[in-house]
């Protein structure tokens, strides 16, 4: 579901200086920053946005040596597994419709919100946080992702009373497994 990658001098102006100086993985904040303003340039990736009925659907618009960006569409029903992000940090912004994210606690408590496009609110994700992303409403959702360093594997889980346990570990193909 790869396509053509856009231009990074594109994005030059969403990135701060002191960033694009260095290979080191990006602050949440930084991330925070890259999500919303690629967010707010709808003619750079709206028309690239694609919806399959089989499962999410995604492609990755930016990637160098600290940093990969993902557009991605969520039909009803479709929805991540309970993952962490390796050691990367991510940051994500809902751009149409809306999300629901839900993150596992140390005891296999549950955390639940709701991201809407209308918010013009931005998620982040530190290392190591276990969530899952799904998309429970009637309306088709799209979203844009951050991730710094670059995914490399993700870690999949199951909820236990115990708290959660991995499952498989998986070399990353996009900004979930295929």
């Amino acid at each position: 579901m790869k396509s053509q990658l856009l231009p990074v001098s594109e994005f030059v102006d969403v990135v701060p200086p002191a960033a694009r100086r260095t290979s080191d993985p990006l602050a949440l904040p930084v991330l925070v920053d890259i999500v919303r303003g690629i967010a707010e340039r709808p003619n750079l990736w709206e028309h690239r946005v694609q919806y399959t009925s089989a499962s999410r659907w995604w492609t990755q618009l930016i990637c160098d040596d600290n940093v990969d960006v993902w557009l991605l569409s969520w039909l009803t029903t479709q929805e991540t597994e309970f993952h962490d992000h390796g050691g990367s940090a991510a940051a994500f912004t809902v751009v149409q419709g809306a999300l629901s994210e839900s993150r596992i606690g140390a005891y296999g408590a549950v955390d639940l919100s709701h991201v809407e496009s209308t918010s013009c609110s931005v998620q982040w994700v530190a290392p190591g946080v276990i969530h899952d992303v799904s998309n429970p409403f009637p309306q088709p959702a799209v979203s844009i992702h951050a991730y710094s360093p670059p995914l490399s594997t993700m870690t999949y889980y199951k909820r236990t009373p115990s708290g959660p346990k991995p499952i498989r570990t998986e070399p990353v193909n996009g900004p979930e497994r295929r």
